[in-house]
């Protein structure tokens, strides 16, 4: 099993507002794995939370490829841009 297999076996659902760090390395060199984070974010916050999908700053803002995807797979949910973070990501609140 591999280490992204035992993070999301083992991933825990949050029934308190929370923030996702999509910021690793990892992020850095994927946007598909900053997509793939972030659904996965979503779907373990409890309904009537929100999460912060904290997002790398190495693809730009992130209206231009996670926004798309929220707009396709979670459009009953609503979404804003929050802010920069002071280490150069992006800061995008997802309602639950």
């Amino acid at each position: 099993m591999s280490s992204d297999d035992t993070r999301n076996t083992e991933a825990e659902q949050h029934d308190t507002s929370w923030s996702a760090n999509l910021e690793h390395p990892e992020h850095a060199e994927s946007r598909e794995r900053i997509v793939s984070d972030a659904i996965d974010a979503i779907e373990r916050t409890t309904t009537g939370r929100h999460v912060n999908l904290v997002t790398h700053e190495a693809h730009g803002h992130p209206s231009s490829y996670l926004y798309p995807v929220l707009e396709d797979e979670c459009e009953s949910l609503d979404w804003e841009f929050v802010d920069r973070c002071g280490c150069g990501g992006y800061v995008t609140r997802v309602y639950v």
